[in-house]
């Protein structure tokens, strides 16, 4: 009995899919917009965003200048977001924006538009243009609505995104730096690395590890350098020093920074093998 119960029920759900699918095509087909947007609505409401975005792009460009035309275009936006293709999202949503920026929603479309290109950064070891973009998407929504629900969420993603972008910077000069070890030439570039990441991200976490291998490299160059271009480089190089020392008294690189110090003061070059830094 149980069984055959559960067979019906199970027949019975069938059959509503079926026929939701069918009701689905049908208003897909035919050319009546207020169907069309009162079935988008009813499949938004229930979560299904794959349907509800195919008839609201269906329908958007008619309801243009219409009064309707607002709650289609965010809807529209919100289910790209939702499905997860953040591209057309961040689109959408700017477009929202832009047709219509008086809108309660307005807030709200600038958040999720920014939070678009957020989840579309990747990784700090590839191309950080899509970072760029969101930062300064979400840096805009910051400034403009500091009352906003969404202004820590946001911050915390702009700090995210910041640090996203320091580890590039870092790993970049670092990289550099190990370079050097190899061929003397690339501690120049190195420096210049440190020098910019440094004035870049004062309040970086990798500061304290950026201003010691600055000194790393400012040391190596100058030990490998010519003699009549010696004395300069080595004064850069205890400035460093000094400089590391006075910010971070109780460095982590305290032993390595020392017998560098001692090394630079001996004047005594890492290899002899190496080509000559100019």
């Amino acid at each position: 009995m149980f069984l055959k119960i559960h067979r019906i029920g199970i027949l019975l759900l069938l059959a509503g899919v079926f026929q939701s699918c069918s009701e689905y095509q049908k208003v897909l087909k035919n050319e009546d917009v207020k169907a069309k947007y009162d079935m988008a609505q009813k499949f938004y409401e229930e979560g299904d965003m794959k349907r509800a975005n195919r008839l609201f792009e269906q329908i958007a460009p008619k309801y243009v200048g219409k009064p309707q035309g607002e709650r289609v275009m965010f809807f529209f936006a919100d289910t790209y977001f939702q499905r997860g293709d953040f591209n057309m999202a961040g689109y959408q949503f700017e477009r929202f924006v832009k047709s219509y920026p008086k809108s309660e929603k307005v807030s709200e479309a600038s958040f999720y538009g920014a939070k678009s290109y957020f989840e579309l950064s990747p990784r700090y070891s590839l191309d950080q243009t899509d970072t760029d973009k969101a930062l300064v998407k979400l840096q805009g929504f910051i400034n403009t609505y500091p009352d906003s629900e969404h202004f820590t969420e946001a911050n915390e993603m702009a700090k995210e995104l910041t640090t996203k972008k320091e580890e590039k910077a870092y790993e970049i000069a670092k990289q550099y730096n190990k370079l050097g070890e190899f061929d003397f030439t690339f501690l120049n570039p190195a420096i210049s690395a440190f020098d910019n990441f440094i004035s870049d991200f004062p309040g970086s976490t990798f500061r304290e590890d950026a201003m010691f291998y600055r000194f790393e490299s400012a040391t190596q160059f100058a030990l490998n350098s010519f003699d009549r271009l010696k004395p300069e480089r080595e004064k850069e190089a205890r400035d460093d020093y000094n400089a590391l020392k006075k910010q971070f008294p109780d460095t982590k690189y305290a032993d390595k920074a020392d017998k560098l110090l001692v090394k630079l003061a001996a004047g005594k070059p890492g290899s002899t093998e190496q080509k000559e830094a100019k």
